[in-house]
C-alpha cells in the first residue's frame, strides 16, 4: 500500500523565553488539528529557550571549548576558527552546537541537556492533554562529511523509532537484507526542516502518515550515535595524519 505523506508547520509559535510551557505552546496553536499518529518535529533552539539554556559569555568560543568532549577536526580561515568536536550529547558538529544566532546580547544558547527526556516531556503533555498517540523529534542542523550544505537531523525523541531497522527481512527480489536500517529520525527531521524553514519563525512541524513508526517503548536519538568502536572517520584527515606520523616518529626513536 502506498504511503501518503504530509508535512506542515506550526503557526502562531510565539518567541520563547526561560520557563516558558513549551507544550502548553504548542497545543494552544496546534489547536484540534493534530490527530492519532502525528510526529511533530521540534526545533532544539525553542527548547533550549524554553528551558533557560542561555549561558552568559563574551567569548563564544569559551563556551564552545567549554561543550567539547573531543576535538575532531580544527580549520583556520579569514574570518576565524571553525571547530569540528564532539560535545556532551556524543553529537559531532560544529562549534559543538552553540549558537550565538537570536540571543540576548553577551549571551549563547546551549543544546537541551537530555533532548531525549526533552521530547518525551513534550510527548506526555500532548498525548495527555488530547488523548492522542504521538511521537516527538528534537531537530538540530548538522553538516555531513562529504556532503555540502546542511540538513537537520533528531537529537531527541520519544515515541517513535529513530531506525526503521530491517535486517534479517527481505528485498523485493526475496534476498536477505543484512546492512540496511534507514536512519528514519533523521529522515523525518530533515522533512519537517523543508516547512520550517531557517528564518519564518516556524520551529514545530507536523509530520502526518508514519503512525506506523510510532512505538513508546523505542530508543531515543541517543542511540544513533555511532559508538567510538565502528566509527571509521573519528579524526579529520590532517588531525589523522598529525596522529599517525607523530606515532611513527616516535616508534622510530631509540628505546
Amino acid at each position: 500500500m502506498p504511503v501518503s505523506l504530509t508535512v506542515w508547520a506550526i503557526e502562531g509559535i510565539p518567541e520563547i523565553a526561560a520557563g516558558d510551557d513549551l507544550a502548553l505552546i504548542i497545543g494552544d496553536c496546534a489547536g484540534d488539528s493534530l490527530r492519532d499518529g502525528d510526529i511533530l518535529a521540534v526545533t532544539s533552539k525553542v527548547v533550549s529557550k524554553a528551558e533557560g539554556r542561555f549561558v552568559v559569555a563574551e567569548d563564544r568560543e569559551q563556551a564552545i571549548t567549554d561543550e567539547t568532549v573531543r576535538v575532531v577536526a580544527s580549520r583556520s580561515h579569514p574570518g576565524g576558527v571553525t571547530r569540528i568536536v564532539e560535545n556532551r550529547l556524543g553529537i559531532v558538529a560544529a562549534a559543538a552546537g552553540v549558537d550565538s544566532s537570536n540571543t540576548p546580547a553577551g549571551t549563547v544558547l546551549l543544546l537541551p541537556t537530555d533532548p531525549d527526556a526533552s521530547a518525551d516531556r513534550i510527548r506526555s503533555a500532548l498525548e495527555s492533554r488530547f488523548a492522542l498517540r504521538l511521537g516527538v523529534i528534537i531537530t538540530d542542523t548538522l553538516g555531513r562529511p562529504w556532503r555540502e550544505g546542511q540538513t537537520d537531523v533528531a537529537i531527541g525523541a520519544s515515541g517513535v523509532r529513530v531506525i526503521d531497522d530491517l535486517r534479517g527481512t527481505t528485498d523485493s527480489e526475496g534476498r536477505r537484507l543484512d546492512v540496511t536500517a534507514p536512519a528514519v529520525g533523521d529522515e523525518i527531521a530533515g522533512a519537517a526542516d523543508l516547512v520550517k524553514r531557517k528564518s519564518a519563525g516556524l520551529p514545530v512541524a507536523v509530520v502526518r502518515g508514519l503512525a506506523h513508526l510510532l512505538a513508546v517503548d523505542s530508543p531515543g536519538a541517543r542511540s544513533i550515535v555511532r559508538p567510538a568502536a565502528t566509527d571509521m572517520f573519528r579524526l579529520g584527515t590532517d588531525e589523522a595524519y598529525n596522529l599517525g606520523f607523530e606515532a611513527g616518529r616516535n616508534a622510530r626513536k631509540p628505546g
